[in-house]
């Protein structure tokens, strides 16, 4: 009788931690050096790069005219019918293709019915239908007012996107979109992962969307923050940063979910942390107090020690401030080891995708973590004296990697950083 009363115990301790263990089934992608995740892989392992010039809107009177556009962008090729693209922006449109193939990944595509009245959505983004306003305005300006479709402005909010993912899949648990500038994509990840945590519901897609747009590009312009070539993180001779265009999504799962259904595990979140510099609209804070800050936090729920941290994915932007201030911030969270862990910024690769930054990090860390290996820092040429830690900057590492953090700092010093962890049986403290 005891024995049996010990053997329930334990298997509901088990449960129970399984149900408080949030693991990743599915991954999706479309940026501008890849169109899906096995090609986003290799295009990381090679350092390709997708920064080159910006052919969705006219460049001619900009300061640069180059970004990470995703080239002949086909919607219809990568959403499948009955799903329908009308009045969908090019933002809503990434996302919804990356949403299907992470699904589709995950064995989730369609959802059953029971599954589809719980699961939630939660997407991180920016400019939303921008892209596709400009141009209604324009319309507006050359005197086709009395004529517009109002209904071009469908798309126009940013929360467009999680609207459609969940309309169209007919979703019915918590829908929610996240703006906090550049690190909306990882708050969106971090905020999912609560809400599976919480058990409010088994499974969420999360991640950001970004689209290219005239506004953008004009105040990323006007304050002079933007390379004219493409982006050189942590660079002596740095000039600023590409933007880019994307979407990356991952489903987030409860442990004992994924298990009863037999998922793949690509990894685990293992927590979060977020912080407010609370210095400056756009400027962050020069000593990296506010990025120490969230990855410290980050640090602490994941309950992960400094000295298990295996890489880095930075914010890595090719600003001068930013590259700076995020190397501060590393040295202060890390001490001495610091000089130990790699980092890398994938925004070498793909430029700065705003909104979608940290969800297509995300992406790429966990990828990271699947197949081994560190994608490097390219372009890098000219190391600095100040940014003096491990960039990878000699090509793609090989590395068994466990723990992973992944930065995302933005405007108004709205920090978040994510920590992602191989999954084992045992979990983290055992890895």
């Amino acid at each position: 009788m005891t024995e049996h009363r010990l053997s329930a115990r334990t298997d509901f301790g088990r449960r129970r931690m399984e149900q408080n263990r949030v693991v990743v089934t599915g991954l999706g992608t479309v940026n501008a050096i890849a169109r899906s995740v096995p090609e986003f892989s290799q295009a990381l392992q090679a350092g390709r790069c997708g920064i080159g010039p910006v052919t969705v809107f006219d460049t001619a009177e900009f300061r640069t005219r180059t970004g990470g556009e995703i080239r002949h962008f086909d919607p219809r090729g990568m959403i499948p019918r009955p799903l329908s693209l009308k009045r969908m922006s090019r933002a809503d449109c990434m996302a919804m293709a990356a949403t299907v193939e992470a699904l589709t990944d995950a064995g989730l595509f369609a959802a059953p019915d029971p599954l589809r009245g719980e699961m939630g959505v939660v997407i991180g983004g920016g400019a939303g239908g921008m892209l596709e306003c400009e141009e209604v305005y324009r319309d507006y300006l050359l005197g086709a007012g009395r004529g517009l479709a109002y209904s071009r402005f469908a798309s126009f909010c940013c929360a467009s996107s999680a609207d459609r993912i969940a309309s169209q899949l007919g979703l019915m648990g918590p829908k929610t979109t996240i703006m906090t500038a550049c690190s909306s994509g990882a708050t969106a990840i971090g905020y999912a992962r609560d809400l599976v945590r919480t058990n409010r519901t088994p499974v969420v897609i999360c991640g950001g969307t970004e689209p290219l747009c005239r506004l953008t590009y004009a105040a990323f312009n006007a304050l002079q923050a933007v390379d004219p070539e493409h982006c050189r993180p942590f660079d002596k001779n740095r000039q600023g940063l590409s933007l880019g265009e994307g979407s990356g999504i991952m489903i987030l799962e409860a442990l004992s979910h994924a298990r009863q259904r037999g998922a793949r595990i690509y990894g685990e979140i293992l927590g979060y942390g977020v912080s407010c510099d609370a210095n400056h609209m756009t400027a962050p804070d020069p000593e990296g107090s506010g990025a120490a800050l969230a990855m410290q936090r980050a640090l602490e729920d994941a309950g992960v020690a400094a000295e298990a941290v295996d890489y880095i994915n930075a914010h890595g932007t090719a600003t001068p401030a930013n590259d700076l201030m995020e190397t501060k911030g590393i040295k202060s969270v890390f001490g001495r080891r610091a000089y130990h862990i790699p980092v890398s910024s994938t925004k070498s690769m793909i430029g700065h995708t705003l909104g979608a930054a940290g969800a297509i990090e995300g992406v790429a860390a966990l990828l990271a973590i699947h197949h081994r290996f560190i994608p490097p820092t390219i372009h890098h040429r000219t190391p600095d004296p100040q940014c003096d830690l491990d960039f990878v900057t000699e090509g793609v590492r090989a590395s068994d990697l466990k723990i992973v953090l992944s930065n995302s700092f933005a405007f108004g010093g709205n920090n978040t950083a994510v920590v992602f962890g191989k999954f084992t049986d045992a979990g983290v403290s055992h890895a």
